[in-house]
């Protein structure tokens, strides 16, 4: 899995509805729908051919279980990343989601942003498993399940204004807006006076905050190399 471009299988027993669902999946920078499945033996089966990175997965399906197919996907050596879309609201159902190891469980109808808040997420998170210490701590360990669980407090909740933030991070913050391009993680940490690995986390939570982005810039080889820019307000 890389975080250059994560690619996406989407399931449901609705057709109308998965395409809704890719419509907004493409909208998401950095993800591409790879296959649509509509049944339980039609997931797996997309699963295997598509090595998907993300599963968008409904629970009600025509020949079983969504829960079962995410049991036999997160089985396999090279596991997606699950999260469960779905209207059904039980506790059983949901507390299964959980233990069975779905990131996210979206209940249906939902918006675009709904959906990209999470996918977002999930890449932050999946550009930190690349970036991996060769020691990581337990902060390290903690950031990457807070990326993949983020705390939501009201509307106003992931976009705190910059004068609120601490004072390194918003010390990195204010070289991202006072450069006239977009920098990468070793520039800012260059810029700041902090380690690459501790710019990284700050900016995690400055683009989970919606006040940077990411941009990935393709070179002639290699991996995309990741810049950083402000979001226009």
């Amino acid at each position: 899995m890389s975080s250059a471009e994560l690619t996406v299988l989407i399931v449901d027993d609705d057709f109308r509805v998965a395409s809704v669902h890719e419509g907004f999946v493409e909208r998401v920078p950095g993800f591409r729908v790879v296959g649509k499945a509509y049944s339980a033996a039609e997931a797996l089966e997309q699963a295997r051919l598509t090595r998907p990175d993300v599963v968008l997965m409904d629970i009600y399906l025509p020949d079983g279980d969504g829960l079962q197919v995410i049991r036999q996907l997160l089985e396999e050596p090279e596991a997606p990343i699950v999260l469960v879309v779905s209207a059904a609201t039980e506790v059983a159902t949901v507390r299964r989601a959980v233990q069975l190891g779905a990131v996210h469980y979206l209940v249906k109808p939902f918006g675009f942003a709904a959906l990209a808040e999470r996918l977002t997420a999930i890449r932050t998170a999946q550009a930190h498993f690349d970036d991996w210490p060769a020691e990581p701590t337990q902060e390290d360990i903690s950031r990457i399940y807070d990326l993949l669980r983020p705390e939501r407090t009201g509307a106003g909740a992931g976009r705190p204004e910059d004068s609120h933030l601490a004072p390194t991070l918003r010390l990195v913050y204010g070289a991202i807006a006072s450069s006239p391009r977009s920098l990468s993680a070793s520039e800012i940490a260059a810029s700041v006076g902090i380690s690459r690995a501790t710019a990284q986390r700050y900016l995690a939570q400055l683009e989970q905050s919606r006040l940077i982005k990411l941009e990935l810039r393709y070179g002639a080889t290699g991996r995309p190399e990741h810049r950083y820019s402000t979001v226009p307000r």
